[in-house]
C-alpha cells in the first residue's frame, strides 16, 4: 500500500486542515475526545486504508447461496481482513446513543470516509436508530447492532419506483403472530447477504396508495423457526464501493414486526434517509479530503518545467480550488449535522427545528457530492497519467466520489424535497435569518453579494406554480448551498480576517459571481492546499 498511496500511514485527524476548526465551532466537547480522535485517525490512515484497498482490488464480498447440506443460506463471505477490521470501526456508531453527539459520530465517519466500509456501518446505525426511537421493545437487536455483533440494513426502494417511495409494491399482511411481507423486490439492497436484520417499507393491506400509506417493518434474516426469511437473488456488479455487498432481495411471506405506528411509517423512513444523507455529505467531503491529501504530497514531490508543481501558478490555482471547496463543503455538512443533533429526538409531528435540519440536509447532501466529484477529478488530473491507473489510490477516490450524487437520492429528488420543506413547512425562513445575519456581520463586498444572491434566489420562485417552481428548483438548491458556504466560512473565521474569511471571499467570487479566483490567492500563505495542510498545527 505504501507504493500506491502518498497518504498511507498518515494520521487522518492530525493532518486535516479544517476538521478541528469546524468541530470546535459546532461541538465544544471535541477537546475532551482528542485521544480517541487521534487513535481513530491512525486506524483509518493505516490498517483501514490497507484493508479497503485490498478488498476493493482483490477481495470484494462473495455471496454463498447454499451450505454444505444444500440448504439455502444466502450469506455473504467477507475477506478475513475486512471481517477483522469491522469490529474496530464499530465504536463510531455509538456516540449519539451513549451520551455524546452526532458531531462525534460524523467526525469519525468523515475520517473513515471509505464508502463501502462506511455504508455498512451507517445502514447498521440507521437500523439501530429506528429501534432506539420507535421500537424500544427490540432493545436487544439495537444493542447488538451498536456493538456490531449483528449487521443491519435499510431496504426502502424497489425496482419499479427507484426514489419514488410511493411506488412500492411490497404488501404487509397481518397474521396471528405478527406480519408477513410479500411481493417485494428490493432491487438495490445494501447489506444484502450481510444483514442479520433489516428495516423495510411495505404497505399494509387496505392502506392508502402513495408514500403516506407505507409502514416500516423489522425483518430478521431468520424467522422464529430459524429458517431463511428472505432471499438474496444476486449481488450487484459495481464499479465502485465494492466493500459493501449490494444486491436484490426478495420478500415473499417474510416474517416481520411493525415498527411504531403504521400511519407514521413514512416519517420514520424519511428520518433514516436524513441520517443517510448526512452520512453521504460527510463521506463526500471525506473522500475529497483523501484525494486532496494525495495531491498535496504529489505536488511537493513532482517537478515540471524546472520547478516543483506546487510552485507553478496554474497548479496553485488548482490547489486553491481544492481548499475552497473542501472548507466550504465541510462547513456546510457539519452545520447540517449540528441542526440534526439539536432536533433528532423529535417525533412526528415535528417542529420548525427539525424541518430546518431537513432543509440543511438537502443542501449539504447535494452540494458536497458536487464538490467530491470535482475535487477527485481534479486530483486525478494533477497526477497526470498515474491518476487514471487503478493501482494507485487517487483513481479510486474519483470512482467512489461519482456515486455520492446518486446514493440517498439524486439532485432531482433533493430539489423536490427542498421545495416541499419550503412550501409546506417554511423552513427557508430560518435559513434566511441565520445566513443573512452571518453575512451582515461579515460585512464584506463578497458577503453583500452573497446576501443579494440569497434574496434573488428565493425571489425567483415567487408567483410560480408547482410545475415551474420545479423547473428552477435544482438551480436554487445549488445557489442556496453556495450562499450558506460563504456565510458559514465567515462564521468560522469569527471576524479575525484570517484563512476562513479569505476562503469565504474566494468561494463567493468563484461560485456566486462566476469569476476566476483573484491572483492575490496565488501567493497568500493561508489559502492554498499546501498552506492548509499546516494551518492550525
Amino acid at each position: 500500500m505504501e507504493h500506491r498511496s502518498y497518504a498511507y500511514g498518515s494520521n487522518a485527524w492530525l493532518t486535516d486542515p479544517d476538521l478541528r476548526r469546524v468541530l470546535e465551532r459546532y461541538w465544544p466537547a471535541v477537546e475532551a475526545h482528542e485521544q480517541g480522535l487521534v487513535a481513530f485517525g491512525e486506524l483509518v490512515g493505516g490498517e483501514a486504508a490497507e484493508v479497503a484497498y485490498h478488498v476493493d482490488h482483490y477481495a470484494p464480498p462473495v455471496l454463498i447461496a447454499h451450505d454444505l447440506d444444500g440448504r439455502r443460506v444466502d450469506r455473504v463471505q467477507l475477506s478475513p481482513g475486512q471481517r477483522a477490521l469491522m469490529p474496530k470501526l464499530a465504536p463510531m456508531m455509538r456516540p449519539p446513543f451513549e451520551g455524546s453527539s452526532w458531531h462525534h459520530h460524523f467526525a469519525l465517519g468523515y475520517l473513515l470516509a471509505d464508502p463501502g466500509l462506511y455504508c455498512i456501518l451507517t445502514i447498521t446505525l440507521q437500523t439501530a436508530y429506528v429501534l432506539e426511537k420507535y421500537a424500544p421493545e427490540h432493545a436487544a437487536w439495537r444493542d447488538a447492532l451498536l456493538r456490531l455483533d449483528a449487521y443491519g440494513a435499510t431496504w426502502m426502494t424497489e425496482t419499479q419506483g427507484g426514489s419514488d417511495l410511493g411506488a412500492n409494491r411490497t404488501v404487509a399482511r397481518r397474521v396471528h403472530d405478527g406480519w408477513r411481507l410479500s411481493g417485494g423486490d428490493k432491487y438495490f439492497a445494501s447489506g444484502a447477504g450481510l444483514a442479520d436484520v433489516a428495516v423495510a417499507t411495505a404497505r399494509p393491506e387496505g392502506a392508502a396508495q402513495g408514500p403516506k400509506g407505507l409502514a416500516l417493518f423489522l425483518v430478521p434474516r431468520l424467522d422464529s423457526e430459524g429458517t431463511l426469511n428472505f432471499r438474496v437473488r444476486r449481488l450487484k456488479e459495481k464499479s465502485a464501493t465494492r466493500a459493501v455487498p449490494s444486491g436484490e432481495v426478495e420478500l415473499e411471506d417474510s416474517s416481520a414486526e411493525l415498527i411504531g405506528r403504521a400511519d407514521e411509517g413514512i416519517y420514520y423512513t424519511l428520518e433514516t434517509l436524513t441520517v443517510s444523507r448526512l452520512a453521504n455529505a460527510v463521506a463526500s467531503m471525506g473522500i475529497a479530503r483523501k484525494a486532496a491529501s494525495e495531491v498535496e504530497n504529489r505536488v511537493r514531490r513532482r517537478s515540471a518545467f524546472g520547478r516543483p508543481l506546487q510552485d507553478q501558478p496554474l497548479v496553485r490555482w488548482d490547489l486553491t480550488d481544492l481548499a475552497v471547496r473542501q472548507a466550504g463543503g465541510l462547513a456546510l455538512a457539519f452545520r447540517a449535522v449540528d441542526a440534526f443533533d439539536r432536533a433528532w429526538r423529535q417525533r412526528p409531528p415535528y417542529d420548525d427545528a427539525y424541518h430546518y435540519a431537513r432543509f440543511l440536509g438537502h443542501l449539504a447532501k447535494n452540494r458536497t457530492a458536487d464538490h467530491a466529484a470535482e475535487v477527485t477529478r481534479l486530483a486525478m488530473e494533477l497526477f497526470g497519467g498515474l491518476g487514471f491507473l487503478e493501482e494507485f489510490a487517487v483513481a479510486r477516490w474519483h470512482r467512489e466520489a461519482l456515486i455520492t450524487p446518486i446514493w440517498e437520492g439524486p439532485s432531482n429528488i433533493q430539489a423536490l424535497d427542498l421545495l416541499e420543506v419550503m412550501q409546506k413547512k417554511g423552513a427557508h425562513r430560518a435559513f434566511v435569518d441565520e445566513m443573512g445575519a452571518l453575512l451582515a456581520t461579515a460585512g464584506t463586498a463578497e458577503a453583500r453579494a452573497a446576501a443579494a444572491e440569497l434574496a434573488s434566489g428565493l425571489a425567483s420562485l415567487e408567483g410560480l406554480d408547482a410545475e415551474r417552481a420545479q423547473w428552477y428548483a435544482k438551480d436554487l438548491l445549488t445557489r442556496l448551498a453556495d450562499v450558506a458556504q460563504v456565510a458559514l466560512l465567515y462564521d468560522l473565521d469569527g471576524g479575525r480576517g484570517g484563512r476562513y474569511a479569505k476562503l469565504a471571499a474566494l468561494y463567493a467570487t468563484r461560485f456566486l459571481e462566476g469569476a476566476p479566483y483573484p491572483d492575490w490567492a496565488m501567493d497568500d500563505p493561508e489559502v492554498g492546499a499546501r498552506a492548509a495542510a499546516q494551518s492550525g498545527r
